[in-house]
């Protein structure tokens, strides 16, 4: 992808706020990679193929799992994520 991205805020947020992103990792090699599963169906089996491909680039895995996919993560559980991870993935599935 290159150029400008326009990224939609699904809130329907009238005035959102800027966010810069942050820069991409630049290799996989020794990085930690935090794998969230929002807990709908099928979610787990897409992000073990993630983990696999990851794995196999040299990127350890970290999982995770919101306890519903109908509330936001709790912070307590971003919070470990920010903290034990370089870069986070977030499974969506049906």
């Amino acid at each position: 992808m290159s150029g400008n991205a326009i990224l939609l805020d699904p809130t329907s947020e009238l005035s959102p706020v800027a966010k810069q992103l942050l820069p991409r990792l630049r290799t996989l090699q020794d990085v930690t990679i935090g794998l969230l599963d929002i807990s709908k169906p099928r979610g787990k089996e897409f992000l073990d193929a993630v983990a696999t491909f990851l794995e196999a680039r040299g990127a350890t895995v970290n999982r995770y799992s919101k306890p519903t996919f109908t509330r936001i993560a709790p912070r307590e559980l971003n919070q470990r994520i920010s903290s034990e991870c370089d870069a986070v993935i977030e499974g969506l599935a049906d």
